[in-house]
């Protein structure tokens, strides 16, 4: 009985997962059409979208990243992102309290504790989920703080 090594039991494996990605179980279906999705304040770069500010998919809503581009401390710059996500949730039909997940990245996690006061209370009774995070190389826009959500529309 030959005895197959652990690198080339690997190999066949990956070549295996390989043919399902391209040709069988998993392959794109060319055949299929666009999921139907509202989108808001698309940013283009050189005349070709690059990302929408806001897309609504059924009930859900998806709100891109937001920061604050003045000078300001840690708590002005999460104040206007926390009311910036607001108005685009109104805009679109959500609230506050109907947020689901936020994410925050954060320039400097020293930071963490001040955005944490202004952060506190702002989602209602029921806060959503949370992932913060401190970015390697600053928050684009010099902002201290960026934050995009999901939430759900009514």
């Amino acid at each position: 009985m030959k005895t197959t090594s652990r690198r080339s039991l690997i190999k066949h494996m990956a070549i295996g997962l390989t043919g399902l990605f391209t040709t069988g179980v998993f392959a794109k279906n060319s055949s299929r059409r666009p999921i139907s999705k509202e989108v808001e304040n698309v940013v283009t770069d050189q005349g070709v979208p690059l990302f929408s500010g806001a897309v609504r998919h059924g009930n859900t809503l998806y709100i891109a990243g937001k920061g604050a581009h003045f000078e300001g401390d840690i708590k002005a710059h999460t104040d206007h992102v926390l009311n910036e996500l607001q108005k685009e949730l109104e805009r679109n039909g959500s609230s506050m309290e109907q947020v689901l997940k936020v994410n925050v990245y954060l320039a400097d996690l020293a930071d963490y504790k001040g955005m944490n006061e202004v952060f506190r209370g702002r989602f209602g009774p029921n806060p959503p989920v949370r992932t913060t995070v401190a970015t390697y190389g600053g928050v684009p826009g010099d902002s201290l703080v960026e934050m995009d959500c999901i939430a759900a529309i009514d």
